[in-house]
């Protein structure tokens, strides 16, 4: 006789009762700074196109038309902060869901993780390049 070892998911009811009736106002705190972040994210993108030196374009150059070598200042620090803002909302929000959600079945929020990390990034990115 030859046994064979299967792995069985177990769904949310065999793993333990749900409790939890209603959200509570720390749930109801990180969808707030989540959705928050997300925006300051996306006002950023669209700053950031307004304040980043200008493309050479072949056509530009043939007609003479003037082309902005440097970054814009006042947008850059702009831009800066809200980076800045971004990243500390993803990242208090992921502190309130890492204190607040104790189950394995838990969302790990990716989207939060992708957040910092992308803002981390541009973080870096504009202190090397708008010097």
């Amino acid at each position: 006789m030859v046994m064979t070892a299967k792995r069985v998911r177990k769904t949310k009811e065999e793993l333990g009762k749900e409790r939890r009736k209603m959200t509570d106002v720390w749930s109801s705190a990180k969808i707030v700074i989540t959705i928050l972040s997300w925006l300051l994210f996306l006002v950023a993108l669209i700053m950031s196109y307004y304040a980043v030196p200008e493309k050479d374009y072949g056509v530009l150059r043939y007609y003479d038309i003037e082309i902005r070598q440097f970054w814009l200042t006042p947008l850059t620090g702009y831009l800066y902060i809200m980076i800045w803002l971004s990243a500390l909302g993803s990242y208090f929000a992921l502190m309130i869901d890492k204190y607040r959600s104790r189950r394995r079945i838990d969302n790990p929020h990716f989207n939060l993780w992708f957040l910092l990390s992308i803002n981390l990034f541009w973080l870096v990115y504009i202190l090397l390049k708008a010097q």
